[in-house]
């Protein structure tokens, strides 16, 4: 067991040789095609929900209000139940940590990567959802959850070093490119719901400042947006100024 840590460890913080720029670029277009892919972008945009209802726990969590649990549902939808002040600054930080979390998950992934730590990410990932599954209140929640941590866990354990670096870049591209595609996403739907009660992050965060929802669907896509342009620049290893 101590032989099995050491090595776990040794693994975890020992960086690994740059990728390729075959790699780096084959990757983010793989997730370019995934995105675009309805039936593909459908079955991995659970993973994208998992992360940003694990930011609405974590900040919900941070700034002091009681959580109560995370459901995913089969539509790719989700919910984080916690409770405490229904107003305030605490409050606004937990609704915009949905949309925005993926996207700083992601660039600090690829600032890891950008370093050669690969093994670390993933282990990173690893530690988000064993949080995530204790907290998990209903069966298809469970599910994806446990699905998703089996293949990080085959990866991780199993995996070569050239599958778990692809696998790393993989994730990281997804999470960096998917973040504003689920802003869009969210923009659309309420579009489609106009005249009806806006449910969205973006309507609660206009409800709670007093300002239109569509200001902020602007300000998740800029922090997407920049969280992607950055990212992008530390994957593809190009000089800043």
């Amino acid at each position: 067991m101590t032989d099995w840590l050491g090595d776990a460890w040794s693994d975890i913080t020992t960086p690994q040789p740059p990728a390729s720029t075959t790699v780096v670029l084959g990757t983010a277009l793989a997730v370019l095609v995934l995105l675009l892919v309805p039936v593909a972008w459908h079955v991995a945009r659970h993973g994208l929900t998992i992360v940003h209802e694990a930011f609405h726990a974590f900040v919900a969590v941070l700034v002091g209000r009681r959580l109560s649990g995370i459901k995913v549902h089969s539509d790719t939808s989700g919910l984080t139940v916690s409770s405490g002040k229904p107003r305030g600054p605490g409050m606004v930080a937990t609704a915009a940590a949905g949309y925005t979390g993926p996207a700083l998950l992601g660039l600090g992934a690829a600032s890891l990567l950008s370093q050669g730590y690969a093994v670390a990410l993933l282990w990173l990932l690893l530690v988000v959802l064993v949080l995530v599954l204790v907290q998990i209140r209903n069966w298809y929640g469970l599910w994806s959850v446990l699905v998703t941590g089996a293949l990080v866990v085959a990866v991780t354990f199993w995996g070569s070093s050239q599958v778990q670096l692809v696998f790393a870049y993989l994730v990281t591209w997804f999470l960096l490119l998917g973040a504003p595609r689920a802003v869009i996403e969210m923009q659309l739907q309420r579009r489609r719901r106009r005249g009806a009660a806006d449910t969205s992050d973006a309507g609660l965060l206009g409800r709670l400042t007093h300002t239109p929802g569509g200001l902020w669907v602007f300000v998740l896509f800029l922090v997407c947006v920049a969280a992607l342009a950055v990212g992008a620049i530390w994957l593809v290893n190009l000089p800043v100024g």
